[in-house]
């Protein structure tokens, strides 16, 4: 769910383990692995100096598909991690969450200047008086000002149960009991409260649950086979590498088994490298939107970070530091970070780091150092845009 993770890093304490990942390279080639000996470097870096157990990266460009990979899956069994490994993608589900409401917006059915009152009557107009005037784009751009709930749940209430059902309305709840962080539309800031209410008007708007929602309009139509809505699953299908969390002196705490409903339509989902590549590609050519709403999805605002990002409606923009701008979303969700990227002339990647929060900013430097390596070694593909 990108920030504030960390409070989850006690869900194993009591069975935490003391253990260490020794970094390995490995490469496939489905296209020319020799233009990212830089990236494969980076990825040593992940595996090494930042921790990671193990880290993927799949990159594609006009050549064809490249994976390359450092650590290990399993620190306990020292297993390679799988070319096709599933993994939780945390707040890279927004870009879903974000793309089903724009393909509502298209259809007419929602309208993204329209109070979201008019559709959840109740919901977030009990946020003091501002709560009324929030729209359906303030939601997709952290402008509504709403809370994070992440800042106010409980650590000790997850401890006593982590793997039990968490409902979207009553962390919505637990956020609006508190104040507001400014008047809707006056200032940014990242909250996983705006996609859980965002989800809710999915359904309120569909009459499906949110994730059968997405399945139908964005995993199915594209044929994603790795990529789910688990809702209360607590397992990982397929083959995936274990999470894990870095906690002191304690080592590193194996964190794969957690109910994702904690994150929901905010960063509950799972998905792989191969798959979120593939979705990104379909995004940005127009694919899944119509040129209206993908040119509303892709119209930012600064975010004032030092990487200079701004996030348009669930998406976000990135200069490159060999010009031009790549498209994506971060992910962290304890265990995983992760993060994919994509540049309009076609160069997509994604990376994956088997450990969430990370024992330092390092880690998260490294992933985007990574893709930014990934995309300027790569070849442009012919544009649909």
């Amino acid at each position: 769910m990108r920030r504030h993770t960390y409070i989850f890093g006690a869900l194993c304490a009591t069975a935490a383990l003391t253990l260490c990942a020794c970094g390995t390279g490995d490469h496939t080639n489905t296209a020319d692995s020799s233009s990212y000996t830089d990236v494969q470097n980076i990825l040593r870096r992940l595996t090494t100096a930042d921790g990671a157990p193990g880290a993927l990266l799949e990159v594609r460009d006009a050549r064809g598909r490249t994976v390359l990979k450092s650590g290990v899956a399993d620190v306990r069994t020292r297993a390679p991690i799988a070319d096709d490994s599933r993994f939780r993608i945390g707040s890279m589900t927004k870009m879903f969450v974000a793309t089903v409401v724009l393909q509502l917006v298209g259809e007419q059915r929602v309208a993204l200047d329209a109070p979201v009152e008019q559709y959840l009557p109740g919901i977030v107009g009990g946020n003091g008086n501002d709560g009324h005037d929030i729209t359906v784009r303030q939601l997709l751009q952290h402008t509504s000002g709403l809370p994070d709930y992440l800042d106010y749940l409980s650590v000790e209430q997850v401890l006593k149960a982590p793997l039990e059902h968490h409902d979207r309305l009553e962390l919505v709840r637990l956020a609006l009991a508190h104040p507001p962080s400014f008047p809707p539309g006056t200032s940014y800031a990242y909250s996983n409260t705006d996609y859980l209410v965002a989800g809710l008007l999915i359904e309120k708007l569909t009459g499906l649950p949110y994730a059968e929602a997405i399945g139908q309009r964005v995993i199915a139509p594209l044929g994603l086979r790795d990529t789910s809505v688990p809702g209360d699953g607590t397992s990982i299908p397929g083959d995936h590498p274990r999470g894990y969390l870095a906690q002191g002196n304690s080592g590193l705490v194996d964190l794969s088994e957690v109910n994702p409903s904690v994150a929901g339509s905010a960063g509950g989902m799972i998905s792989s490298a191969a798959d979120l590549n593939e979705f990104l590609a379909a995004l940005v050519n127009g694919d899944l939107l119509r040129p209206a709403e993908l040119q509303e999805m892709m119209s930012t605002r600064p975010t004032g970070n030092s990487y200079h990002d701004a996030y348009g409606l669930g998406l976000q923009s990135t200069p490159l530091p060999c010009g031009g701008l790549y498209w994506g979303h971060d992910g962290g969700f304890p265990g995983f970070q992760t993060m994919g990227v994509i540049t309009t002339d076609g160069r997509g990647a994604t990376v994956m780091a088997n450990l969430y929060p990370g024992e330092s900013d390092a880690q998260d430097a490294d992933v985007r150092t990574a893709l930014a390596s990934a995309l300027c070694a790569s070849s442009p593909a012919k544009p649909k845009l």
